[in-house]
């Protein structure tokens, strides 16, 4: 049986029981109709998930028993990968987010770029969307560590405040992937449908990102922003 899982902040855990908010009560008792006495499970985001047997159900919230700590369902990568990717129009953006979590990215960031096709103003207004798909797609594909979901930034901000493993993958004028020592974090560049401009690949090279070029398959962004964390996670996770 599909064990059924919840999601409370850690500060909503308290001597040996945990109460859920009015949106993961509603779909407690309306979607799932559990009742007192039912088990479940609640993950507290932060890699934390237990066992627990429904006490009390009311309109605004749930309290639960705490029986004991689990291990996940799904284990967190020991690569410590964060997507800074283009934002893309319609609901691209959305999925590529959604596998994100699914396949153990750590963090996700929106980028502004100069060839995107979203204003500023319109990606800061789906942040909080994005966030409850990172949670939605938690909840399903059994991590109990929310990928962490940022504000909408631009390339140029990004780039410049990002230190570490940096690999900047373009369409043009990069190399081969090849990494010979094993990082323990990665921060990849995504770019949007219209590729990047000239002067961003040259700002990714005075940063002292890897400028990489994947030869033989031409990929939309958002089928990029997938296949690079398939890629990345084999490579350096533990994806095998």
């Amino acid at each position: 049986m599909q064990i059924r899982r919840f999601y409370s902040p850690p500060q909503n855990f308290h001597e040996g029981v945990v109460s859920l908010d009015e949106s993961e009560t509603r779909h407690l008792r309306d979607v799932l109709r559990l009742k007192t006495g039912d088990a479940t499970n609640v993950f507290d985001g932060k890699g934390g998930e237990f066992e627990c047997v429904v006490e009390q159900v009311q309109k605004r919230t749930s309290t639960l028993r705490i029986v004991g700590a689990v291990e996940p369902g799904a284990p967190e990568s020991r690569l410590d990968l964060t997507l800074c990717a283009a934002v893309l129009k319609g609901d691209k953006t959305d999925v590529a987010i959604q596998k994100a979590v699914e396949l153990g990215v750590t963090r996700f960031i929106p980028m502004i770029t100069a060839r995107c096709d979203v204003r500023p103003q319109s990606a800061s207004g789906r942040v909080e969307r994005w966030r409850k798909i990172v949670l939605e797609a938690s909840k399903q594909c059994g991590r109990a560590r929310l990928m962490k979901m940022d504000d909408a930034s631009t390339f140029e901000d990004q780039i410049h405040r990002t230190t570490g493993k940096l690999i900047f993958f373009s369409e043009r004028d990069g190399g081969e992937l090849s990494i010979q020592e094993q990082p323990n974090a990665i921060t990849a560049f995504l770019g949007p449908e219209g590729g990047w401009d000239d002067s961003e690949i040259t700002l990714a090279r005075e940063a002292g990102a890897a400028v990489i070029t994947l030869h033989g398959r031409i990929m939309k962004a958002d089928t990029a922003a997938i296949a690079i964390s398939a890629i990345l996670q084999p490579k350096f996770g533990d994806l095998n």
